[in-house]
């Protein structure tokens, strides 16, 4: 059976005392990307050639009279775990920014 291990950071702590609630969102990197290119992408996969070249040129112009918004282009998984503070302890106390790994298998 394949093992998928993950890189979550720690972005939230949670200490009540007697148990640790850590929350944690995927180690991913993504760039962020325009809502113009996107629309100009899409656009583009959906016209032929000859459509293409009439139509770019204009959407395009229309483009450039709004603002420009960057989004990421990949929602990242976020997870919450509580448990024992003891067991948080043996752990080694990770903190938020940290980077911890999990591994993702069923069982």
């Amino acid at each position: 059976m394949l093992s998928n291990t993950n890189e979550f950071k720690i972005s939230q702590i949670v200490d009540n005392g007697q148990i640790i609630q850590l929350t944690l969102i995927e180690n991913v990197s993504t760039e962020p990307i325009s809502q113009k290119q996107m629309i100009i992408e899409n656009v583009a996969k959906k016209l032929d050639s000859e459509t293409k070249d009439q139509i770019m040129p204009l959407l395009e112009a229309i483009l450039q009279a709004q603002p420009t918004i960057k989004m990421k282009s990949y929602q990242q998984t976020q997870i919450s775990i509580a448990m024992p503070k003891n067991r948080y302890e043996h752990l080694g106390k990770p903190q938020v920014g940290e980077i911890i790994q999990i591994n993702l298998k069923k069982i």
